[in-house]
């Protein structure tokens, strides 16, 4: 498939829109608690990453592949995509199916925390959304017809998935290490990293859909749902307060100055 040099999403893209928006970092955390209910795409992760070393370094690496894909040049999102595909590949991590459960669950925290925290998203531009990240599944090796292009056709998704999730060991102790990952001691104890960190993700845990929380064995409180979207409207009314140099990554800057001083050259 054939993409415009300066990128495989515009800045006019609904993938753009929400993947700009604050509510990302409470997004990208969640899209992980989700991702660890699949118990054979967990234990993919749990035999072949660091991640009870490096905990931060996969939130990173996490960060960087949605940034590159969405914000970076085309050039740049195709040479990231051809060399994960090849680590997946050595390490027989590429089968379509779970390969397709790591998407849907990232495209599902995406959308759902962002429109909970306020992002202006109409039933369309929800649908838009979901059919523009087909682009992210094909490119990891997700065959196009395998993906869910609507919010329904998501919806059935999850339903038809349900029988095979689990919360898994690895999965639980997914989930403690991203409540509480491992800090330098001086971080740890000098600074509010920790309880800013801790209060960050335990608020995208309870924005899981009710199914995920009782798979994790996470008791559900009366009014919950209104009291996490009151927070999440809140975060990122607080993260939309820091200017766009400080909390945007330098390939978002790199990505608006290049779809705005370059043409057309598909």
């Amino acid at each position: 498939m054939s993409y415009d040099p300066r990128g495989i999403y515009s800045p006019e893209s609904v993938v753009w829109k929400v993947h700009s928006d604050p509510s990302m970092l409470i997004g990208g955390v969640r899209a992980l608690f989700q991702q660890a209910l699949h118990p054979v795409a967990m234990a993919g992760v749990a035999t072949h990453s660091n991640f009870r070393e490096d905990a931060w370094g996969r939130l990173q690496r996490t960060g960087d592949y949605v940034t590159t894909l969405t914000f970076g040049s085309a050039e740049q999102a195709l040479e990231l995509t051809a060399r994960v595909r090849r680590v997946h590949t050595k390490l027989g991590l590429d089968d379509p199916h779970e390969l397709l459960w790591v998407h849907m669950a990232m495209v599902d925290s995406f959308l759902d925390v962002a429109f909970r925290s306020g992002a202006s998203l109409s039933v369309e531009d929800k649908d838009t959304y979901i059919s523009e990240m087909v682009d992210f599944a094909a490119l990891v090796g997700i065959p196009r017809s395998d993906v869910p292009t609507t919010l329904d056709q998501l919806k059935e998704y999850f339903k038809t998935i349900a029988p095979e999730l689990e919360a898994t060991d690895d999965a639980k102790r997914a989930a403690i290490f991203l409540t509480l990952p491992p800090l330098p001691t001086v971080i740890r104890f000098a600074t509010p990293a920790a309880p800013a960190w801790a209060a960050l993700s335990s608020l995208a845990a309870a924005s899981l859909p009710r199914w995920a929380r009782d798979l994790y064995g996470w008791p559900t409180l009366p009014a919950q749902e209104l009291a996490t979207n009151l927070s999440l409207l809140a975060t990122r009314k607080s993260l939309s307060l820091i200017p766009p140099m400080f909390i945007a990554p330098p390939i978002f800057h790199e990505g608006v100055r290049r779809w705005q001083s370059q043409s057309v050259s598909v």
